[in-house]
């Protein structure tokens, strides 16, 4: 396998406040840089070009349902702001791009098919061997803006391993309890103000150690946007589909999602367009496929291998604005263990693991008898 540059990796710990004062001050010149180019990106992507100003009453709107949703995350938000030296609305804005974003632009194939946009699995085999992996699949060439971030908050009975991107408090991950989250985008219904999808993933690994608490979480949250989580513990898995404030659940051993909808009840609202439901049904199908050829068994880095080659690993093309496989995660809920790939198939995967501080081999990784290291490049977390 080829090296490949190191994906930052930050240990935060405090309360929330602090939690984001940390993140922002370690990632301060990278966030002032992304927000700078085009508004985060933003406006390489859209149609119609959008500023602080133009965005206010939607921050506004959103400010409100993030206080009353997850108001610890609220706070969280607010010293990313102080430690990076942004403004309260530029922090905010960091976790809302998707939904600003939106999803009109994907039901005029003329204006820019989706090609891509995640591939996720779950399957439970023999404690231990249980696996959550998927593709994250994102526009706006983010590569420079992947992060792991490491995070203890005070007085919480678990840590949280969470990947992330430009300043987001959450994207996907696992705890110490051994429950992991992925996410999977899904287009239908109206988007509204309420919690961003990014944000409950982070809210439920804070607050849940199971499937079942997980899913009880989620039924709590007002969310912003049409998604599809994948949860997982060494028990069980689950996928839940959210559109309009209404929720489907799936159980299984074994579960893959893309990004159209599974669930009988919402596939006659799926708004993606129809050729980016079809590379999802192709993505969908190669993945279940490669699973049956699977061993139980199989090592982590096998699970990375299954997801980075085409039709499930989308290339870069050079258009910022088509998605592209920008990581690849597979995660053991009950070691504590994520492995992590960049956008280059090929390359070394990165380790990372969280488990109690009193015991640092209790969430190690079984495979060949030893404790992986974390490779990864710590930074600085002080400011």
């Amino acid at each position: 396998m080829t090296a490949a540059a190191p994906i930052p990796f930050f240990e935060l710990s405090g309360d929330n406040y602090e939690l984001g004062r940390q993140h922002g001050a370690a990632r301060a010149a990278q966030l002032r840089a992304f927000l700078d180019d085009g508004v985060a990106r933003l406006n390489h992507l859209l149609d119609t070009p959008v500023s602080l100003d133009s965005l206010e009453p939607v921050l506004k709107a959103f400010r409100s349902e993030i206080e009353n949703g997850v108001p610890e995350l609220a706070g969280e938000i607010r010293g990313l702001a102080d430690g990076a030296s942004l403004t309260q609305d530029e922090a905010l804005l960091l976790q809302l791009r998707r939904e600003i974003l939106g999803y009109h632009s994907t039901r005029r194939p003329s204006t820019r098919p989706t090609s891509g946009d995640c591939t996720t699995y779950a399957r439970v085999a023999g404690g231990h061997h249980t696996t959550l992996a998927q593709t994250v699949d994102l526009n706006g060439n983010l590569d420079d803006q992947t992060g792991v971030l490491s995070i203890r908050t005070a007085g919480s009975p678990r840590d949280v391993l969470m990947l992330s991107f430009g300043g987001l408090l959450g994207y996907l991950g696992l705890n110490s309890d051994g429950l992991a989250v992925g996410i999977n985008l899904v287009l239908g219904g109206a988007w509204r103000s309420g919690v961003p999808p990014y944000l409950a993933v982070r809210h439920i690994l804070d607050n849940a150690g199971s499937v079942d608490e997980a899913l009880d979480v989620f039924a709590g949250l007002r969310l912003a946007s049409s998604r599809s989580l994948m949860l997982c513990d060494e028990r069980g898995a689950a996928w839940v589909e959210s559109m309009d404030g209404r929720v489907r659940v799936v159980r299984d051993t074994t579960l893959v999602h893309a990004n159209h909808f599974l669930h009988p009840e919402f596939v006659g609202f799926d708004e993606l367009n129809v050729f980016a439901r079809n590379g999802s049904r192709r993505r969908q199908d190669a993945c279940v496929e490669r699973l049956k050829a699977l061993p139980d068994d199989a090592p982590l880095v096998d699970h990375i291998a299954l997801l980075s080659t085409p039709p499930i690993f989308v290339p870069n093309d050079g258009d910022i604005r088509r998605e592209r496989t920008v990581a690849t995660v597979a995660m053991r809920p009950a070691l504590g263990e994520v492995r992590l790939l960049g956008s280059q198939p090929g390359a070394e995967p990165q380790v990372f693991t969280v488990g109690p501080p009193d015991v640092p081999s209790a969430r190690s990784s079984r495979e060949g008898g030893r404790r992986p290291e974390v490779a990864a490049t710590r930074e600085a977390v002080g400011g």
